[in-house]
């Protein structure tokens, strides 16, 4: 018996991170094990949920998160396949709960796979979320070819010179990513550094934040509407790269084409 069996909403939040986890797989930009997903399930627990027993012994964090106090998480599992978890999310991946230590947490359901090894990353940056008040639930780290392959130049990691790139490509891209995108220069994966400086990209007003020659790191309400935001960008990294690769660099949308598109729909000067 799975813990999502009478509980549609949480099962449907689950869902939805299957299928973005098979999205992830059929694009590429997630090899082997690659990529990432954390999503605050706190708001769908209910009393028999938290009366559960844990499947686990206490798991240190590695820090101590005073904002994830009764919190609960879906997170996918270390060593655990996109492609895996698109078919079964809860055999390749797990539900945790945050001890009153906000120190260690405890594997409750369904199964008793390890979650990522970035887990402290990730709720490192849930932690920063619910402090600031923020309504964002949902954290995917991805690795997309074309926004990688930018920051093989440093030319793009100059802040928002790839943002003003990419927004030039399309006009959705703006429209639907207006914050841009914030750059972290390489830093060793997982490491505590390379959380701290994902928190600061965000609390700079960034969703998505590129991590160089690595991939990306994006937030949103869920973990669609995140998924939708690497998307776009990425899209629009095609866009300017197939133009590169058909010999001419793209004259993009004008200054004057974009300030127009910020008026019209509203969207963050």
């Amino acid at each position: 018996m799975s813990i999502l069996d009478n509980r549609p909403a949480l099962k449907a939040e689950i869902d939805k991170v299957a299928e973005v986890a098979g999205y992830l797989w059929t694009k590429g930009w997630a090899e082997r094990n690659g990529g990432n997903i954390t999503i605050n399930i706190t708001e769908w627990v209910d009393d028999k949920m938290k009366a559960m027993p844990a499947i686990s012994q206490p798991k240190p964090i590695g820090t101590v998160l005073p904002d994830l106090n009764g919190c609960w998480f879906y997170c996918k599992g270390t060593q655990k396949r996109m492609r895996d978890l698109a078919r079964d999310p809860m055999a390749n991946g797990s539900i945790i709960r945050i001890l009153p230590d906000c120190a260690h947490y405890e594997i409750v359901a369904d199964s008793p796979v390890a979650p990522t090894s970035e887990l402290p990353s990730h709720l490192s940056v849930h932690n920063y979320l619910l402090a600031k008040g923020s309504p964002y639930r949902a954290s995917l780290h991805t690795h997309p070819i074309e926004l990688v392959a930018l920051t093989h130049s440093k030319k793009w990691m100059e802040k928002d010179a790839a943002t003003r790139m990419l927004w030039s490509m399309i006009p959705e891209t703006k429209a639907f990513c207006p914050r841009g995108l914030g750059m972290v220069p390489y830093m060793l994966p997982s490491s505590v550094e390379l959380a701290d400086a994902t928190i600061k990209a965000i609390n700079e007003d960034y969703d998505v934040v590129m991590w160089e020659k690595h991939g990306v790191f994006a937030v949103d309400t869920d973990i669609m509407s995140a998924f939708d935001q690497v998307d776009v960008l990425n899209k629009a990294a095609q866009i300017y790269i197939s133009a590169r690769n058909m010999g001419f660099e793209p004259d993009g949308m004008s200054d004057a084409q974009m300030q127009e598109l910020t008026d019209v729909f509203g969207l963050p000067k």
